[in-house]
């Protein structure tokens, strides 16, 4: 007995969005740069610029309510987040003449690794160089600089549509 072959046919988890292979069509060099022109890029600075008056003013508003303590130990959770991502940008602003997409890729791979190894342990070294250290604090401004990524793609995307450039 044989069993025929059964035509191969995408299913709706290969195409979640409805779009198939066939309605694919490339942009032109001139198509790209009007999109890239509509769509600017965020600056890595300008987002950890903003993570870092994020982790101050709570730094500060903590500091205020709660005591020295709970200030230094929420301006450190905000440290913990705001030292390693610059250190990523610098590395990858270093990087930027790198043409070959696959150097690309294992250079964003091992700065994003730096970044996540730094933030470990700079975390894991709290106590030792905050003391007395209120984790409540430093979760609070570490969790709280770390969001600063979302409001900072809303404020650009919100400036954009402001500047009548959707």
């Amino acid at each position: 007995m044989t069993i025929a072959p059964i035509p191969y046919q995408s299913t709706d988890a290969e195409n979640p969005d409805g779009v198939f292979d066939a309605e694919f069509k490339p942009l032109t060099a001139e198509e790209a740069r009007q999109w890239r022109s509509a769509h600017p890029a965020i600056s890595p600075w300008w987002v950890i610029v903003w993570q870092l008056v994020a982790g101050a003013v709570l730094a500060l508003v903590a500091g205020l309510w709660g005591g020295k303590v709970v200030g230094v130990s929420a301006a450190y959770g905000a440290l913990a987040v705001v030292f390693p991502a610059a250190l990523m940008a610098r590395g990858l602003q270093r990087q930027r003449p790198v043409t070959q997409p696959g150097a690309a890729m294992l250079g964003f791979m091992i700065w994003e690794s730096v970044k996540v190894a730094l933030t470990v342990a700079l975390l894991l070294v709290a106590p030792k160089v905050v003391s007395p250290l209120n984790w409540l604090a430093l979760v609070a401004g570490f969790v709280v600089t770390m969001k600063v990524y979302w409001v900072a793609a809303w404020l650009h995307s919100r400036r954009r549509s402001l500047n009548g450039s959707n």
